[in-house]
C-alpha cells in the first residue's frame, strides 16, 4: 500500500513538473470528433486527455484531434520512427471506422462516405498500425473507440461501418469499445503505473479484447527515470514572436491552403495553428471559395444582381426569378453561362464576366427588337392587303371575313363599327315586322292566330304574351257546380284504402302519374284523374264521378255505382 502511494506521488510530481523524460516508449493518439462532412463522434477527442500521463510515464506522444489525412499520416510516420527504438507501444484511435471485412481504416476529418478503391485517400490503415505494433510483442496495445456503425451510410460502397476481423500479430493487444469508454480507459487503467491490465479489462464487459491479454499482464512501469532538467528560456523571444506574426500576416493575405500549411509546418504549436487548420478545412470544404470571395468583393447591389438575372434570362439561362437574390436557380444559370463561354465553372462572377454578360444581353436585346420590328412591319403589310380584298369592298361579308382573320387588326375598329350599323338597321326592320305580325294576331285573338305568330317569331318581342294567351284559351273551363257534383259522386263511391290504391294502380298502368301507390288520393292523384278525364272528353274536375268511374275502373275495381 505504501509503495503504491509512493508511485502515485511520483507520477503526480512528474505530471506537475516541466521535466525532460528519457524517451523509451512511443504512443500515437488520434481522436476525430468533428468531421467536416460526416456525423460528429461525441467525445472522440477525449483520448488526448491522456497525453500528459503518457509523457510522464516516459512516452514520446504523437497526437492530433480532428486531423486531416496528410497530418494524420505524417504523425503515423513519426510514430513509426519513434517505435523503432521504443520499449512499449500504445496506439489509441477514436472516431468513424470502416472495414471491408478483414481490413479496417480510421476515417480522417475530411472524409466523405468512402468507397473501397478510394478509402486510402481519407483514412489511416489499421493493418499498417498493427505491423508497427508487431515489433513489440507483449508490450503493444491498440485501443479503438468506434462510433456507432448506424451513423454511416455505406450502401454500394464495398465497405461496412465498424471494425472488421483484423489479423492481429502475435503478442499484440487489441481493445475495442465506445469513444467515451476508450477515453476513460486511456486516462485510467492503461496509464496507471504497474496496473494489472489483463484482469481489469477482462472484468469490463464494455470492452471487447482480442489478441494478447494474460490476466496478470502489467504494461506500465512503476517509476519514471528523468534527466536533470536543463534551464531553458520560459518562452519564445520577441524576435521569434515578431517573425511568427509577420509570417501569419503573409499567410492570411495569400489565404490559400498552401500558405496555411506552410505556416503550420513552420509553427506546429504556434499561436495561430488552430486558426490555420480551420482555414484549411474551410477552403477544402468549399472548392470555389476564392471565386466566391472575389464576387463578394464586388459588393453587388440588389439592383445589380437583378440586372444580372435579367441578362441571363434574356440569353435563355433560367434563373427561376428576377429578385436580386442569387439562389440555387441563379447559381445554376451562371454555371451554365460560364460553361458555354469557356470560363471556369464556379457559379460566381467576376467583373469582366459581368461586363461580357451585359454586352451579350444588349446585343441579344437589339436583335430581338429588330426581329420584332420586322415582324410588325410584315404583319401590318398582310393586314392592309387583306383589308383591301375584304373590308375595303364595303359589305358585311367582307367586314366579317376581315375580323375573323385580324380581330385586333389595323382596321378592326372600322369593321366592327360598320357591322354594328348593319345589325342596327337589321334589328330595327325586324322589330317593325315583329310588331306588325303581333298586331294582326292580337286583333284576331285566337289560338291559331297566336300560333301563327309564334311560328314566324319564336323568340319575338311578344312571344311570352302569345304563349300565355294560348295557355289561357286552352285551359278547360269547369264551374264550381260541376266540381261540387263530381266531388259528391266520388264520396258516394267510398274510395279509400285498397280501392283508392287500385285506382292509383289503374292510372299508373294507363301511363298517368298518380304519385305513390299508397291508397291516399292526393294532389298527384287528382292531376292524373284530371288528365284522364281531359283525354276522354269528360269534364276535367279531378274527382271520380260516375262517368269517370265507369270508364276508368270497369273490370279493374269492384265499385258499386248507385242507380246502376
Amino acid at each position: 500500500m505504501f509503495q503504491t502511494s509512493v508511485r502515485r506521488l511520483l507520477l503526480t510530481t512528474v505530471l506537475a513538473l516541466p521535466i525532460s523524460a528519457v524517451a523509451q516508449d512511443a504512443a500515437l493518439i488520434l481522436g476525430n470528433e468533428r468531421y467536416e462532412q460526416l456525423d460528429r463522434v461525441n467525445r472522440a477527442d477525449d483520448l488526448l486527455g491522456a497525453t500528459d500521463r503518457l509523457e510522464a510515464l516516459g512516452f514520446d506522444v504523437a497526437s492530433r484531434a480532428n486531423g486531416r489525412v496528410d497530418a494524420v499520416k505524417d504523425l503515423a510516420a513519426a510514430f513509426q520512427v519513434q517505435a523503432d527504438g521504443a520499449d512499449r507501444l500504445v496506439v489509441a484511435l477514436s472516431g468513424h471506422f470502416v472495414t471491408d471485412g478483414t481490413r479496417t481504416w480510421l476515417l480522417t476529418a475530411e472524409a466523405i462516405e468512402p468507397e473501397l478503391f478510394t478509402i486510402d485517400g481519407t483514412a489511416l490503415s489499421l493493418d499498417s498500425v498493427l505491423r508497427i505494433l508487431a515489433a513489440r510483442p507483449g508490450k503493444a496495445v491498440l485501443l479503438m473507440g468506434a462510433a456507432d456503425p448506424d451513423d454511416l451510410d455505406m450502401d454500394d460502397s464495398g465497405l461496412m461501418a465498424g471494425v472488421g476481423d483484423m489479423d492481429i500479430p502475435q503478442g499484440v493487444t487489441v481493445l475495442q469499445t465506445t469513444p467515451s469508454i476508450a477515453a476513460s480507459t486511456m486516462s485510467g487503467v492503461l496509464t496507471e503505473p504497474e496496473a494489472t491490465i489483463g484482469q481489469q479489462i477482462a472484468a469490463n464487459s464494455s470492452i471487447i479484447s482480442r489478441g494478447y491479454l494474460p490476466r496478470d499482464w502489467v504494461l506500465m512501469p512503476g517509476e519514471v527515470v528523468v534527466d536533470t532538467p536543463t534551464p531553458t528560456p520560459s518562452g519564445p523571444s520577441e524576435v521569434d514572436l515578431n517573425a511568427e506574426a509577420a509570417l501569419w500576416d503573409r499567410t492570411t493575405s495569400e489565404d490559400s491552403v498552401q500558405a496555411y500549411r506552410a505556416y503550420v509546418a513552420r509553427y506546429p504549436e504556434g499561436r495561430f495553428t488552430n486558426d490555420a487548420e480551420a482555414q484549411i478545412e474551410a477552403i477544402l470544404a468549399e472548392p470555389n471559395r476564392a471565386a466566391r470571395l472575389s464576387e463578394e468583393a464586388l459588393n453587388l447591389t440588389r439592383a445589380a444582381r437583378r440586372e444580372v438575372q435579367s441578362n441571363l434570362t434574356l440569353l435563355n439561362y433560367n434563373t427561376r426569378g428576377v429578385d436580386g437574390i442569387f439562389g440555387s436557380g441563379s447559381r445554376g444559370a451562371i454555371l451554365n453561362w460560364q460553361q458555354s463561354n469557356g470560363f471556369p465553372q464556379s457559379s460566381y462572377l467576376t467583373r469582366d464576366q459581368i461586363d461580357l454578360l451585359d454586352a451579350q444581353a444588349s446585343r441579344r436585346q437589339a436583335e430581338i427588337d429588330a426581329e420584332e420590328a420586322r415582324a410588325v412591319a410584315q404583319a401590318e403589310a398582310r393586314d392592309r392587303s387583306y383589308w383591301t380584298e375584304t373590308g375595303g369592298v364595303g359589305d358585311e361579308a367582307g367586314y366579317r371575313a376581315y375580323l375573323a382573320r385580324f380581330p385586333e387588326g389595323l382596321f378592326s375598329g372600322i369593321a366592327k363599327a360598320r357591322i354594328e350599323e348593319i345589325e342596327d338597321r337589321r334589328r330595327t326592320a325586324a322589330e317593325a315586322q315583329d310588331r306588325a305580325a303581333w298586331s294582326i294576331a292580337d286583333s284576331i285573338d285566337s289560338v291559331a292566330g297566336y300560333q301563327e305568330y309564334l311560328a314566324a317569331y319564336p323568340s319575338g318581342v311578344f312571344a311570352d304574351q302569345a304563349n300565355a294567351r294560348i295557355a289561357e284559351m286552352n285551359e278547360p273551363q269547369v264551374s264550381d257546380t260541376q266540381i261540387a257534383r263530381a266531388q259528391a259522386e266520388e264520396n258516394n263511391l267510398r274510395l279509400s284504402g285498397v280501392r283508392a290504391q287500385l285506382l292509383e294502380l289503374r292510372l299508373r298502368d294507363m301511363g298517368l302519374n298518380p304519385g305513390r301507390l299508397d291508397g291516399v288520393i292526393d294532389e298527384n292523384t287528382r292531376r292524373a284523374i284530371s288528365a284522364y278525364q281531359d283525354a276522354q272528353g269528360l269534364t276535367a274536375t279531378g274527382y271520380v264521378d260516375q262517368a269517370t268511374a265507369v270508364g276508368l275502373m270497369t273490370g279493374s275495381i269492384s265499385i258499386t255505382v248507385p242507380g246502376r
